[in-house]
């Protein structure tokens, strides 16, 4: 409304101008004395010009009009298409505009997306640069976006994660790719390698950017390193042989001190030179040993019945190499026979290590076990007051309880062994359970051998007594008063100590005065419980014996010397 006002009141002083003006030219007509024609020709000269002047102003600002009205129609026409490129919707003007302010804020609108719209070309061409760059770089497929197209929000955005991405990876490739190169360089330093191929010449050389960062080339790699640590191994592996061969050949032919200083040196910058250094000393040693091929000869086989007594090899197995272990016909042929045959007794002591190790267990606690039977049979051991009793029943419970366990556990090994091997595990010639059956077979073939004997004795009317025991009311059988009270009224304690051949039980019996003296009366023996069974029960189909177990040796043993004891007279009459 302010504005109407002011532009009404423009008008009207327009006007009132206007009329001012031609009141003063009036005014100078009359004066001057114009004639009322001449008057109006001039008043007409006013308006034409007037009129020509307002004329030429309304033509302007229709063309004005013209101009901002054309402006609209175009701008609008490029806001859509530049909203269609940016893929973005349609701008909406507000409602009651008028033409200057529609003009104004389509033309604001129409520079804001021309700005985007360049914005994204450029960011666009520098994205793409960079994916370019990435994509030849790790050999991968670009992010497609179509040629001449306008890049959306979104593409731009998942061309950014894209590269990213692709950055993340570079760096990731980039360090394996370095750590490959740098194991593959340390691994030819330590073995003294030369780069041979092109792709080991490529991994050695120091430009980073020689390999394409693609999973083909890391294979690659990978590959090498692993052949050249196969190598390293397989290099090691002759050195060590080298080593453990100048060892022996030193060892052998006993050289003097200045002769070892070749074991004393420290190893040399690379496998390979290292390798040479040992070859050099068997080689210097085995002319040497040619030299000494009967002393040489002696000593391996000195070796030879080590490893053979370390194998449990039987005569039938060392049978084989009889005639070259005879041979009194020392040549470098007979010394490389006895060193083919000490290694293949090395290689199998070594593959069935934990075997014999198991076995030589059995053995000790075999020992073990029949060192306790022969002191149980011993009547002497009962003189020991000193508590050695008590820890010797500990120990042959131990060794009665861990032998089962053993030798199922052997049983077990023995057969996984002949099943990888293909070939019976032999124990000096025989099967190993078989070999165990026929010791336990023995065994208690002396124990029935030493109950006849003591059996006989007693139908040739020798006597068995216990040493160091007083006989059964015989004088001085009186208590020492320190270690048992006399009480009047109470009955008298008698112990008696029963010892077998299978076990010894400790018992305390109360008897009561006037029944006949313990070594009158048989006591029923113990009930011996159901034992585990144990390997060996079970033997190979084609051995041809009865299978026995621990339990039944010791329940027959218990059996027969319950039935054929003799109790001796070791009662004291307690007064």
């Amino acid at each position: 409304m302010m504005g109407s006002r002011r532009s009404d009141a423009m008008a009207s002083s327009l006007v009132t101008g206007i009329n001012h003006a031609m009141a003063r030219l009036v005014d100078i007509w009359d004066s001057i004395g114009i004639m009322e024609e001449q008057r109006i020709e001039r008043m007409q000269t006013v308006k034409k010009y007037i009129e020509d002047l307002l004329k030429d102003m309304i033509t302007e600002e229709e063309s004005l009009r013209h101009r901002i009205r054309t402006s609209i129609i175009t701008t609008q026409k490029q806001l859509e298409t530049l909203c269609l490129e940016l893929s973005m919707e349609p701008y909406k003007l507000e409602e009651d505009l008028t033409v200057l302010q529609i003009e104004k804020n389509l033309r604001c609108r129409l520079e804001t997306l021309q700005k985007e719209k360049s914005d994204r070309l450029r960011e666009l061409s520098d994205l793409l640069k960079q994916d370019e760059e990435l994509c030849v770089t790790l050999c991968s497929t670009p992010y497609y976006i179509p040629t001449g197209s306008m890049p959306s929000r979104t593409q731009l955005q998942e061309l950014r994660e894209h590269i990213k991405q692709l950055s993340d990876e570079k760096e990731s490739r980039v360090k394996v790719f370095s750590g490959l190169r740098e194991d593959i360089r340390n691994l030819m330093d330590e073995m003294g390698h030369e780069p041979e191929t092109s792709l080991e010449r490529e991994s050695v050389c120091p430009d980073t950017d020689i390999f394409l960062l693609t999973h083909e080339n890391i294979k690659a790699l990978k590959l090498l390193l692993s052949q050249l640590e196969m190598k390293k191994e397989s290099l090691i592996s002759s050195r060590d042989k080298l080593k453990d061969r100048a060892t022996s050949l030193w060892k052998r032919l006993s050289c003097p001190d200045d002769g070892a200083e070749e074991f004393n040196k420290e190893p040399l910058s690379n496998l390979c030179d290292d390798i040479r250094r040992w070859q050099a000393v068997v080689d210097r040693l085995e002319v040497l040993q040619r030299t000494k091929l009967e002393e040489v000869i002696e000593k391996v086989r000195q070796e030879l019945v080590v490893f053979w007594d370390k194998c449990l090899f039987g005569p039938e197995q060392r049978e084989t190499f009889n005639a070259h272990f005879c041979d009194a016909n020392y040549t470098e042929e007979l010394l490389s026979l006895h060193d083919y045959e000490l290694l293949k007794l090395k290689e199998f002591y070594e593959k069935a290590q934990s075997l014999l190790e198991n076995i030589e267990k059995w053995e000790r606690n075999w020992a073990l076990f029949q060192d306790f039977e022969r002191k149980a049979a011993d009547p002497n051991r009962f003189a020991n007051r000193g508590g050695a009793l008590l820890k010797e029943s500990k120990d042959r419970a131990k060794v009665q309880k861990l032998l089962p366990k053993i030798e199922e556990d052997l049983k077990c090994r023995v057969e996984a062994w002949e099943k990888n091997q293909g070939s019976p595990f032999l124990m000096r010639g025989q099967r190993v359970m078989e070999y165990i059956f026929k010791q336990w077979e023995e065994h208690r073939s002396q124990k029935d051998k030493e109950k006849n004997d003591r059996m006989s004795k007693k139908a040739d009317g020798t006597l068995l007594k216990t040493p160091n025991k007083r006989p059964h009311g015989a004088a001085n059988s009186s208590v020492t008063p320190s270690k048992i009270r006399k009480i009047p009224n109470q009955p008298s304690l008698r112990t008696t100590t029963m010892s077998t051949s299978a076990s010894s039980v400790s018992s305390t019996f109360l008897c009561v005065p006037g029944k006949p003296p313990l070594s009158a009366r048989r006591v029923k023996p113990f009930e011996a419980s159901a034992a585990p069974r144990t390997p060996l029960q079970e033997f190979n189909s084609d051995q041809k014996f009865n299978p026995i177990t621990y339990s039944d040796f010791t329940n027959e043993l218990s059996r027969k010397a319950n039935q054929d004891a003799v109790l001796n007279s070791t009662v004291k009459d307690v007064l």
